[in-house]
């Protein structure tokens, strides 16, 4: 048996908007084995060209990824919504070891069980290499603040 993760779904436009944000602030901790918690069991992902199944295997991804992406602020916004699914687009933007500034785009499909708990992830990302003054994520490390703009208020 699984603990519950609220909003549960079906989702309405309010408790979409409110799994979106709970899921980019959870990513911004950087975290591996929080954000793993998030999911089922078994979720499955599709992360690029890589497929990746399971907590254990979701936290090793994690540990991978932020040990490449340094300084790594993420904002997610919702795109669509029906039922147990949200579709998002997001962005982020981090530097490599060499210093080199990145603002990576996409899109992911997701999908919940009863529990709230996310059972399939798909997720489509390009990178853009960026110089240094032209980031727009500028917030200390962690959680966005509330009066940060989105992406849309961004132009992004």
């Amino acid at each position: 048996m699984s603990a519950q993760r609220p909003p549960l779904p079906p989702f309405t436009t309010e408790t979409a908007h409110e799994k979106v944000r709970a899921a980019e602030d959870g990513w911004n901790t950087r975290d591996p084995q929080r954000v793993a918690l998030a999911y089922t069991p078994g979720s499955r992902w599709r992360n690029r060209a890589e497929f990746v199944t399971g907590r254990e295997e979701i936290a090793a991804f994690l540990t991978r990824k932020w040990a490449h992406e340094h300084e790594y602020r993420l904002i997610k916004e919702l795109w669509a919504h029906d039922g147990h699914r949200i579709a998002v687009r997001f962005a982020y933007e981090w530097r490599d070891d060499s210093g080199q500034w990145h603002r990576s785009y996409g899109n992911e499909n997701w999908e919940f069980d009863d529990d709230g708990l996310m059972a399939h992830r798909h997720a489509s990302i390009n990178d853009l290499p960026i110089a240094a003054d032209e980031r727009l994520f500028h917030w200390p490390l962690g959680r966005r603040p509330d009066g940060h703009p989105g992406l849309t208020d961004l132009g992004l």
